[in-house]
């Protein structure tokens, strides 16, 4: 009798398992919920006034197309021995033009590189264009860039061929609750933002969305993605709380990151978008994917504990999920100090370079971020794991008394 219980427990948690009503329901409603989102996003024009920050102090439409290199009719440059051999220069060339309004026409344009920006192009090769059509109907055009496009394209192919290779339907699922991730982030996260919804709650709310729809995706609705979901919750909102409380301490907040200035422009052309909430709303997100993993780890471990031993009390269960817990705290939070620190590895090799004092170096923003952030993320990523560990035991042995 104990084996076909636990041979059941299995093969709900399979990969293959057929999905039951509950979940079916749970991704319904929030296919439902995005929809609506959705339209109540897009029902007025979000990004009325955005699309001018290239124009507002000209008469000028910008626009940025394809296009394909047929001739190189001047070729100026020289390598800058300091700047590890890269280019400096200019080429004039002549392109056809392969999307938008002007497509098919060809055009004699520059490409200007250095070693910080651009770079020298041959024959056949596909660049974009930065196209200015002035009031009087005439147009210029530069090189912007070299088009990676079709490059980034086949890279993200590989990328889901590895996965499903290695993960199976298991791995299609994460696929598609990445897919479904980045598109949440992009069409609804960023226009409400945009839209002047309250940074912090609402990217906490979008976040928890997510978590549910993943997780459901991941392993239905079940006691281990409840568990999950619960942790991960709890997780993400100390991590906001970390944040919150540290910003307010240290007197910083999301007007002082690296790209925000920008993004005040952009109020200036009607946006109203809150600027301040964007450290902690940045936090949340990090901190997210940690703390999904970990939650996810410690409730799925608990369940095959459980399964190999049903006799185990919630006490028992909670202290294995906290053995479980200690050995990720490591490894996890390497992993985010160290995707703090490598995102901006070049601007702590000049810190470092310019020899600068321990004062000086500690009151620079980005140090403050930074340690806020990595922190921040780090500690709500180890408070997911007694959360979750508890949760999961609650849950595991409240189901078995039932049953008795």
């Amino acid at each position: 009798m104990i084996m076909k219980k636990t041979s059941k427990k299995l093969l709900d948690s399979h990969p293959f398992a057929k999905p039951d009503r509950k979940s079916i329901l749970v991704l319904v409603i929030a296919l439902v919920v995005f929809f609506a989102a959705l339209f109540s996003i897009y029902s007025e024009d979000v990004m009325k006034g955005a699309g001018d920050i290239f124009s507002v102090y000209g008469d000028e439409l910008v626009e940025f197309e394809k296009a394909t290199v047929t001739e190189i009719l001047n070729d100026d440059m020289e390598v800058d021995e300091i700047a590890d051999g890269a280019y400096s220069g200019n080429q004039e060339l002549s392109v056809t033009i392969k999307s938008g309004r002007y497509k098919g026409e060809e055009m004699v344009v520059y490409n200007y590189f250095g070693p910080l920006s651009g770079v020298p192009v041959s024959v056949g090769d596909s660049v974009i264009l930065t196209i200015k059509t002035h009031m009087d109907g005439e147009h210029t055009a530069t090189v912007y860039e070299f088009n990676r496009i079709t490059i980034l394209a086949v890279f993200l192919i590989v990328f889901f061929i590895i996965v499903i290779i290695i993960g199976g339907l298991t791995g299609l699922k994460s696929l598609i609750g990445l897919v479904f991730t980045v598109i949440c982030l992009f069409l609804i996260l960023i226009p409400l933002l945009l839209k002047g919804a309250p940074t912090i709650p609402t990217t906490f709310l979008v976040c928890a969305y997510i978590a549910v729809v993943c997780f459901t995706i991941l392993g239905g609705v079940h006691r281990k993605t409840i568990s999950a979901f619960l942790g991960t919750i709890s997780g993400a909102f100390f991590a906001m709380l970390f944040g919150l409380g540290v910003q307010s301490i240290g007197k910083i907040d999301g007007l002082r990151l690296e790209d925000a200035e920008p993004l005040l422009q952009l109020k200036y052309v009607g946006m109203t978008i809150n600027l301040k909430g964007l450290l902690v709303a940045s936090i949340i997100i990090c901190a997210l994917g940690a703390v999904m993993d970990v939650a996810m780890s410690i409730s799925s471990s608990l369940e095959e504990i459980h399964a190999a031993n049903p006799s185990l009390s919630r006490s028992d269960l909670f202290k294995s999920g906290m053995n479980i817990g200690r050995d990720l705290v490591g490894t996890m939070t390497n992993t985010l100090i160290l995707a703090f620190l490598g995102s901006e590895f070049t601007l702590i090799i000049f810190l470092y370079s310019r020899g600068l004092t321990f004062y000086h170096l500690f009151s620079t923003a980005f140090v403050s971020l930074e340690t806020i952030s990595g922190l921040s993320s780090s500690i709500g990523m180890i408070m997911s794991i007694p959360l979750t560990a508890l949760i999961s035991s609650t849950l595991i042995t409240r189901k078995n008394s039932k049953h008795k």
